[in-house]
């Protein structure tokens, strides 16, 4: 059965009530001086106080479906109920998992792929999809044979599959307005992730950010809850299908998961994961924005955040799933959870929690912990800790979705309509939608001298790491979770900002040269420098401020230098969020932020350039959808908001059509550049602001260390993610032969007051395997001030395999000859043959909590 009898238009019954001035008021979640805020009591839910609109479910009664259901479940057993419960990641689940247990869903997480390989190949894939399409169909020991649905983070197109269109995230296309092309970006999506044999996307992401420090600010399309609530339906129409209508929910449509419910965008200090600390009428008006319109268009399932309401967790939050969500909203899918979020409720563990399922939560996502939390489950409901008329609700939630989906006619992925049709992965028409995304959703901030648009036929240099740089260029949620460790053969249906503007410029009779340093011979007529945020994805991407690159100052350089040659510079800057840039903006004659563009580079060059006639190709169009922060610490900097004073407005953007100079700018960023990294050098996983890391070979080889996995050439020394306190928040160094693992600050500081407070250099870090030789920590401003102290016989003596605390005396290093008034290099380990540790963090400690001390002082 593809779908529900005839369905009802959708409508809401109550206002929505987002009128821009009405819909950001007081949206605060950290200001300049990050107070926090005081806790308000949750606001009534009787009578005219329900601050939540309610909601039509699109779907008609359908007594034959319902009959249907219950047929069905009649013949389940509580075992292959539960199971249908829980969801599987395919790292760590198989498809004779899947069958013994009955499992109902699995999903393949940011960093799971067919046999480990990240650019597997689509073919592979497709045959992972069956394979588990065929162990839930199985009924070779008995039981009913129900198809598991398979879900996939398709957050800015299927970008988990190497050749699929990459669209901008969701911040460029905020800057689009056109919700419209939502719609046909939608439409590319479902069908190139229907090839590879998903039937699920975890998409859209309709949180609405509010302190543009957070991670993911560049997975909301907006900071205003008006765009997010315009684009909601549209995405998910774009996805699903339109209720009502001919192709909805068939093999070429999938699944939606709206989240991340609720509030993930408001938490305080734009801390990933944290507590969003407000009113509820608040809550409903900013952050529960685009959940009504999702609904109304008949969103299969909802995705709970990660986040607490006041101090309670989303996953637990009965009160929100249940009463407002499935019952105020009248929501009729199902909410399934985030990676291990139940494992947060108290009382909880990734293994076991009843609490959840009791709270609303219907499907909890058990990544790695799908088993135990099966057993415990299924004990749980034998026991009546989960009543049978919950799991029941919940069983019937799935069941009615995959019905709808027309899972249980659909076979097995290869067969159906879109299966293996590779040929639609990057296709001609689908990057002719992401082209048009991308021209849309640049936004010109300067444009001084009317710079732009170029005439083609000059030469250009086009320089900066961004400018011919794929993994960059795609961000985050790209082939990886973090969208690191990629490489340009990993993208073959794709173009790079400089491909576009070499193509063009090469048609009308000039030259684009590519010089990343923009170091020249010849000299150019105008520099694009394209540059901007090295890839990152949630938690991983949270900064102290807003400051860009803090006292990293390369970009900068390179555009003053190239000022100082004579030669225009015009910007291309690449970011996830807004960030205070008035030295780079004033260091350059245009300004243009791209945001993360996705595969089709060549939007940029059609907007920047003219054509070969001289004729303007595309006007640009994006107008800023998060307001541009005026200094480095104006977190609270949203439209609606008292005091609100940006650089650039919500809805800035200048055009060709009506120029406008803009005037220097202040370059006091109102925070210390540099000053957040000190006494914090690497913190989960990551360099801290203002220090940088590197591999340094035995023989003087040295190589920076910016995307996973990382290896010198030889082989001598390599980088890997692990898992600590979460999902790859820390990093695994192997030495296989002599090398040295280093931190280096871009500005030196003096840490003589910590020295002389007795406080060490402590390392949060797990011993995988001890030094064979000898091994050493050091800290330094250059080999003239460097301390240096043996640890090889230490580290032995370690607990192979646990993570703990190491700390070394900072007296240890100045005694063994570190100037602490100048130190540039705050960390080094060296071994002189194989050794292997894993690392969460790096900071100066009193040292008084450590479990493993250096003895060093005499």
């Amino acid at each position: 059965m593809k779908k529900a009898a005839d369905s009802k238009a959708a409508s809401i019954r109550r206002p929505l009530g987002l009128a821009l001035a009405a819909a950001l008021g007081l949206v605060a979640c950290g200001g300049a001086n990050d107070a926090e805020p005081s806790t308000p009591a949750p606001l009534t839910e009787a009578g005219d106080a329900n601050p939540w609109p309610a909601v039509e479910w699109p779907f008609a009664a359908d007594p034959a479906l319902e009959a249907r259901i219950d047929a069905l479940m009649a013949r389940m057993t509580v075992e292959e109920k539960v199971g249908q419960l829980i969801q599987g990641d395919i790292g760590t689940i198989t498809p004779e998992d899947v069958r013994k247990y009955h499992i109902g869903s699995i999903l393949a997480g940011g960093n799971s792929d067919p046999g480990g390989k990240y650019n597997a190949d689509p073919a592979d894939w497709l045959a992972l999809s069956d394979a588990f399409y065929e162990a839930s169909m199985d009924t070779r020991d008995g039981g009913v044979a129900i198809p598991a649905i398979f879900g996939i983070d398709a957050v800015h197109g299927q970008s988990n599959i190497v050749g699929a269109t990459l669209f901008p995230h969701n911040i460029g296309l905020g800057a689009t307005r056109n919700a419209e092309l939502m719609r046909r970006i939608g439409r590319v999506t479902a069908i190139e992730t229907r090839v590879t044999g998903m039937e699920w996307a975890f998409a859209p992401t309709v949180a609405v950010p509010q302190d543009d420090r957070w991670g993911r600010t560049y997975e909301g399309y907006s900071e205003s809850p008006e765009v997010v609530a315009s684009f909601a339906p549209a995405v998910v129409e774009g996805l699903q299908g339109k209720v009502g209508e001919p192709g909805f929910l068939d093999g070429e449509h999938v699944i939606v998961s709206v989240k991340h419910f609720l509030g993930d965008g408001g938490t305080t200090h734009g801390k990933d994961q944290g507590d969003t600390v407000l009113g509820e009428a608040e809550l409903a008006r900013i952050h529960g924005a685009g959940y009504p319109p999702a609904i109304a268009a008949g969103a299969q399932s909802v995705m709970a955040s990660f986040n607490s309401f006041n101090g309670l967790k989303m996953h637990g939050n009965k009160h929100l799933l249940t009463d407002v969500l499935k019952g105020r909203m009248q929501f009729g899918g199902f909410v399934v959870g985030d990676w291990n979020g139940h494992g947060q409720v108290e009382g909880c563990s990734n293994e076991r929690c009843p609490a959840t399922f009791n709270a609303g939560l219907d499907m909890p996502m058990a990544p790695d912990s799908w088993k135990g939390l099966y057993e415990s489950t299924l004990q749980a409901a034998k026991s009546g800790e989960i009543p049978m008329s919950r799991i029941d609700d919940a069983v019937a939630r799935v069941l009615r979705v995959k019905m709808r989906l027309g899972l249980f006619e659909a076979g097995k992925p290869s067969s159906r309509p879109l299966g293996g049709k590779y040929e639609l992965l990057g296709s001609a028409e689908h990057r002719a939608v992401a082209r048009q995304a991308v021209r849309e959703s640049l936004v010109l901030l300067k444009n001084n001298g009317g710079i732009l648009p170029l005439a083609p036929g000059q030469t250009f240099l086009v320089a900066g790491d961004g400018a011919d740089n794929m993994t960059k260029q795609a961000g985050g949620w790209t082939l990886s979770w973090q969208g690191t460790g990629t490489t340009r053969a990993d993208f073959p249906n794709a173009t790079t900002i400089f491909e576009g503007i070499r193509d063009q410029a090469q048609a009308a009779g000039g030259q684009a040269v590519l010089s990343v340093d923009g170091r020249y011979d010849t000299r150019p007529d105008v520099a694009i420098v394209v540059f901007g945020e090295d890839p990152y994805a949630e938690f991983q991407g949270d900064i102290p401020n807003l400051l860009y690159r803090s006292g990293d100052t390369a970009d900068l350089d390179l555009l003053k230098r190239l000022k100082a040659d004579g030669i225009p510079v015009v910007s291309v800057f690449i970011s996830g969020r807004p960030l205070w840039m008035n030295r780079e903006i004033n260091a350059s004659d245009a300004f243009v932020a791209a945001w993360l563009p996705g595969s089709e580079g060549a939007g940029v060059a059609d907007v920047l350039l003219r054509d070969a006639k001289g004729g303007v190709q595309h006007d640009f169009k994006g107008t800023l959808s998060f307001s541009w922060p005026r200094t480095a610490d104006q977190y609270a900097n949203n439209v609606g908001q008292d005091g609100y004073d940006p650089l650039f407005a919500f809805g800035h953007g200048l055009t060709y059509a009506q120029p406008q100079e803009l005037a220097m700018l202040p370059e006091d960023p109102g925070v210390a550049g540099g000053s957040e990294s000190r006494g914090l050098w690497f913190a989960r996983g990551t360099p801290a602001l203002g220090v940088m890391q590197a591999f340094e070979g035995a023989d003087g080889t040295r190589q920076s260390i910016h995307d996973l996995p990382a290896a010198l050439p030889d082989g001598s020394l390599r980088m890997t993610s692990v898992d600590h306190g979460a999902q790859e928040d820390a990093r695994r160094i192997e030495w296989t032969a002599a090398g040295s693992w280093r931190l280096d600050l871009n500005t030196v500081s003096d840490i003589t007051p910590e020295s002389e407070e007795g406080r060490v250099l402590q390392l949060n870090a797990r011993l995988d395997k001890a030094p064979t030789g000898a091994a050493s920590v050091a800290i330094g401003c250059g080999e003239a001030c460097l301390g240096e102290v043996a640890v090889g016989d230490w580290l032995r003596s370690l607990p192979v395999g646990e993570w703990t605390t190491l700390a070394i005396p900072l007296q240890c290093l100045a005694v063994a000859g570190t100037d602490m008034h100048k130190v540039a290099m705050p960390m080094r380990i060296s071994a002189d043959g194989p050794m292997a540790m894993s690392v969460s963090r790096v900071s100066l400690a009193a040292g008084g909590d450590a479990a493993h001390v250096l003895d060093c002082v005499d």
